[in-house]
């Protein structure tokens, strides 16, 4: 069921994706003829009911479609990002410090968990430095974008006090300070945990807020994104043209390409000098678990086939692979952390933000905290893509647009990153069931 909704969704971000590049040429092709033939102002008018900012200053009469059904969007995606990564990384944290059954096994998961997240994230910081000093992520339309400084233009050393906030509500009814909701959620998570049974009742409320976290997700990506999209990318081409898509098409090819090199070199590295064992029968034997993670788009959908596969045919112990797999699930988000870093580059430069060696180690922190929060649940990759942008002040309208950009296009990538986040826990279960000698290296072998 889960795999056919996943593959129903592709469908209708497929369809809203090609309808709106086909509305989009056909606006630019409108424009470009009516503004030659000396009808500006008839473009004038097409351009005030469908695709005018009816929040600019003299826009007073305008009605802006479009721009309504768009913003709706990007608000609704707004108001979920504080519960959610509140609620998301507080029943994380409870789970992660719960290292009295496990012990050592609890704290090598982690680390190596953690170990191979900042190899994914430094990994990511180089391609996307590349790329960036290469010009492919600087749009046409740079030079009418006054470069701006975000977050990181004053004194950096300010979201060190910005973490902690002066005041728990205000930190609750501000998107931008991103920072210091995760500090409430890690603050709040050690505690739960360390009082234990006396936070039981809490901690059934914030599971049964994550369920509907994750429902009003699911109404939002599944039900309302194609229309928004198809709305944000036709009007994307009216007011910028396709100039502002050559960055987008670099954006998708960088991914893709870092996600590849990543799955096929990495984690058999990892195997390799982690677990001594040859990655050949690993690799062999995680392609069916990488290719259900890629349709489904859901880590949470791959896991029964995951830890199947691990204990069965890889010879991982069942006490690693249950404790493993399902933290991994939550926590362990290489694939993600990758595609993030490469966005919150890509939205940076395309909208006309100054990158800095700074910026991008703030950005690698920023993803390494949201990676941590993201549900296992498809687009929520790239809905906690907006933590970062908020976290980072990347927030004018250009970087709306870009940001409106990768929603569209975001669904093949995001399928990757599933396939990548899934191989990860495996291979983490396998370097941990080796190091405590609970791995059956003849099932591996075999």
């Amino acid at each position: 069921m889960k795999e056919s909704s996943g593959k129903q969704l592709a469908k209708k971000m497929l369809i809203a994706l090609v309808c709106g590049l086909v509305a989009g040429f056909g606006c630019i092709l409108l424009r470009e003829h009516l503004n030659s033939s000396g009808q500006a102002d008839l473009w004038k008018t097409i351009n005030n009911i469908f695709f005018q900012d009816i929040s600019a200053e003299g826009a007073t009469s305008a009605v802006g479609i479009f721009y309504i059904i768009g913003q709706v969007f990007v608000n609704s995606l707004q108001l979920i990002i504080v519960p959610m990564v509140f609620v998301s990384i507080t029943l994380a944290i409870c789970t992660i410090t719960d290292t009295k059954k496990l012990g050592r096994i609890s704290s090598k998961t982690i680390f190596t968990f953690l170990k191979t997240t900042v190899c994914a994230l430094i990994f990511a910081g180089v391609i996307g430095f590349v790329v960036y000093h290469l010009g492919f992520f600087n749009s046409v339309d740079a030079g009418n974008i006054s470069v701006q400084e975000g977050t990181t233009g004053s004194n950096p050393l300010n979201i060190i006090v910005s973490i902690v906030p002066n005041n728990f509500i205000n930190a609750f009814t501000n998107n931008g300070n991103v920072l210091a909701i995760v500090f409430l959620a890690v603050v709040t998570g050690l505690s739960m945990n360390a009082l234990e049974d006396q936070t039981k009742t809490l901690k059934k409320l914030f599971e049964e807020v994550s369920k509907i976290i994750s429902l009003f997700l699911t109404f939002v990506i599944n039900k309302f994104a194609p229309y928004a999209i198809f709305c944000l990318l036709t009007r994307t081409f009216a007011i910028y043209g396709i100039d502002s898509l050559k960055p987008a098409l670099a954006y998708v090819v960088t991914v893709i390409i870092a996600l590849f090199v990543y799955l096929f070199c990495a984690y058999p590295i990892y195997l390799v000098t982690m677990a001594r064992v040859n990655p050949k029968p690993f690799m062999k034997k995680a392609a069916k678990v990488a290719l259900f993670g890629f349709s489904t788009s859901s880590s949470a959908a791959t896991l029964p086939l995951n830890k199947k596969t691990t204990t069965e045919e890889l010879g991982v112990s069942d006490q690693i692979a249950s404790f493993v797999l399902p933290l991994g699930m939550t926590i362990n988000m290489d694939g993600t952390a990758i595609m993030q870093v490469i966005a919150a580059m890509f939205v940076a430069v395309s909208s006309g933000y100054k990158v800095t060696f700074m910026s991008m180690a703030i950005i690698a922190v920023l993803a390494l905290i949201a990676s941590i929060g993201t549900p296992a649940a498809p687009g929520a990759g790239a809905v906690i893509l907006f933590t970062i942008l908020t976290g980072m002040g990347y927030t004018n309208d250009a970087a709306l647009l870009a940001y409106s950009l990768i929603l569209a296009i975001n669904r093949p990538i995001e399928m990757l990153v599933t396939s990548l986040n899934v191989v990860g826990d495996a291979s983490t279960s396998v370097i941990v069931a080796k190091k405590e000698n609970m791995l059956d290296e003849e099932i591996y072998h075999r």
